[in-house]
């Protein structure tokens, strides 16, 4: 009985894990949209999102089943609390995935992006899907220091995020309040795509420490 249990508290961690690759390749395709105004990949995110929302739903009952059925206490009890909340989160990842998709569909055959911002989307698009695909080894290998390395990666999202802000202020921005308005969105969404996956990333050291990093604090990642 209890190898079963543990059973499916591994086949838990894996379609976490396997949530965290659906995510990371639908922001992969969506910048790719985004950047190269290929509406064939916008609309994949578009319809693939319904898979990343089943995923979630699997796993919240997958949880919720082993809370009630084995009643699980200290490591395990984080584990499955630990579960329910990075389904959240990745789900999360997958809608912000879908924005930028949707962005890309909706300005076609427009480009959404000026010449001068797009290099900025290209480097945060890369590095959040690298965030993601970590979340997923991080996932598999619960390794606290693997965890911790994410909010310097994250950081450096949040430095582009706010450099564009500067290049949208800036008087001579000559493409108009609609472009400035599709790159202020965009950037956002690329920005939370990366707190969630430090928001995972801490949900792992959670399992393992039981400590919750903290914002502001010695517990940091």
């Amino acid at each position: 009985m209890r190898e079963a249990y543990h059973v499916e508290l591994e086949q838990l961690a894996v379609n976490l894990a396997a949530m965290s690759v659906q995510v990371a390749d639908a922001m992969e395709r969506a910048t790719r949209a985004l950047l190269e105004v290929d509406l064939s990949l916008a609309e994949q995110v578009i319809s693939d999102d319904a898979k990343v929302d089943d995923a979630r739903a699997q796993c919240e009952e997958q949880a919720y089943a082993l809370l009630a059925l084995q009643a699980p206490v200290a490591t395990d009890l984080r584990t499955v609390l630990a579960a329910i909340h990075a389904a959240e989160s990745l789900e999360r990842m997958g809608d912000l995935a879908l924005h930028v998709a949707k962005a890309a569909r909706r300005r076609h055959p427009d480009p959404v992006l000026p010449d001068a911002v797009r290099p900025y989307f290209a480097e945060m698009g890369e590095v959040a899907v690298k965030l993601a695909r970590q979340v997923e080894q991080i996932i598999k290998s619960k390794d606290v220091e693997a965890a911790k390395t994410l909010e310097s990666d994250d950081d450096q999202v949040d430095d582009i995020h706010r450099h564009l802000f500067t290049v949208l202020m800036d008087r001579e921005w000559p493409h108009g309040v609609a472009a400035a308005v599709d790159v202020t969105l965009l950037g956002r969404f690329y920005e939370r795509y990366a707190d969630h996956a430090v928001s995972v990333a801490k949900r792992m050291i959670f399992v393992v420490t039981g400590k919750m990093p903290g914002y502001g604090s010695d517990d940091d990642i």
